[in-house]
Formats: structure tokens, C-alpha cells, sequence
């Protein structure tokens, strides 16, 4: 198992005695090297598609837009769907994995977590680290700094008011807001 799959499955990692980390490590400098020059300039939905596309390793849909500055620590382990909107300021941590799926709205700033560090009673072992996917479902609206935290999967339909920060699972057609967020209403279903 390469230690790519190792984090998409979440396994604990550390740094300081897996050397298999530097792989890590050596994406995040060119991802970090490729967003400073992308947010940088004034680029329009095409060349911030490709330019992000190359970052993640994989097709952006024509159909998608995202805004700048976005940031991201790692790259690889983002999948966006179609007709998905991204607001300027979002802050991707994927190591563990990031699925946005169809006809999503992410305001600004928002935050998608997907890495963790152990509650240890040893403070010394906090320093490992683990992947959880984050999943934002189809039609989910995540309102203006939303923070999404490692392993929550946010259902179909739902709404994340602002400010929000979300630490577990959001059930299909329902509002939450707060923080925690917590469900304020259930939408309609047709």
C-alpha cells in the first residue's frame, strides 16, 4: 500500500518515522508553488479550471467554476463533480480525501478538513496524523465560512448555514447551522 492510499484509508501517519511522508511532502511544495502563482494573477474560469485540474490530478467539469484565491495543502485527494460552485477563499486540507459531488454551493471561506491528529495522552504523539474523507453530497449549500471537519459527510439537499462548524454527519434535506452545528429544520423532499 503506497502511503497515498495509507491516507485515503486512514491510517496513522508520522512524519517523523515514516520516510514514505516526504511523498506527501514533495506534492504540497508544488501545490503550494502552483496556487501561489495561480492566485497571484487574474486568470478567468478556464485557466482556473486547468491550472487546479493539474493540481488535483484529474478533469474539472467545463460546467464548474471556482473562485480566487483557493488553497489547498495537498492536491491529489479532491474529486469535484458538475455544475459544482466554488466561492473565493475555500481552504481544501485533503490528504484524507475530499468528494464534492454534483450541483454543490461552497461559500467563502469555507473549510474542508480531512485530517485529524490523535486526542493522545502523550501530547508527543499528536504529532501523527490520519485522513478521514470529508463527502459533500449532491445539491449540498455550504453557507459563508462553514468548516467541515474530518470524516463528516454532509447529505443530499442540505443546507450549512454560515459559520457553521460541522462535526458529524449531516442527514439528506436538512438545515443545520451553529457549533457545533446542530439540525434547525428539515427541508421538503418532492
Amino acid at each position: 500500500m503506497t502511503i497515498f492510499e495509507k491516507a485515503l484509508a486512514g491510517e496513522m501517519l508520522d512524519r517523523r518515522v515514516d520516510p514514505e511522508v516526504v511523498k506527501i511532502d514533495a506534492i504540497q511544495v508544488q501545490t503550494s508553488r502552483a496556487l501561489a502563482k495561480l492566485n497571484q494573477g487574474v486568470a478567468d474560469a478556464d485557466t482556473i479550471r486547468t491550472t487546479f485540474s493539474q493540481i488535483i490530478d484529474r478533469p474539472i467539469p467545463s460546467s464548474s467554476t471556482i473562485l480566487l484565491p483557493i488553497h489547498s495543502d495537498f492536491g491529489h485527494h479532491i474529486w469535484i463533480g458538475e455544475r459544482v460552485f466554488i466561492n473565493m477563499n475555500c481552504t481544501f486540507v485533503d490528504v484524507g480525501g475530499i468528494e464534492i459531488q454534483d450541483d454543490v454551493l461552497i461559500g467563502p471561506n469555507v473549510q474542508l478538513v480531512s485530517v485529524n491528529h490523535p486526542l493522545d495522552r502523550q501530547p508527543a504523539l499528536r504529532h501523527r496524523f490520519y485522513g478521514r474523507r470529508v463527502v459533500i453530497k449532491r445539491n449540498a449549500w455550504l453557507g459563508a465560512g462553514v468548516t467541515v471537519l474530518p470524516g463528516v459527510t454532509i447529505g443530499e439537499n442540505a443546507v450549512v448555514g454560515a459559520g457553521a462548524v460541522v462535526t458529524k454527519d449531516v442527514p439528506d434535506n436538512t438545515v443545520v447551522a451553529g457549533v457545533p452545528a446542530k439540525i434547525i429544520k428539515q427541508l421538503p423532499t418532492d
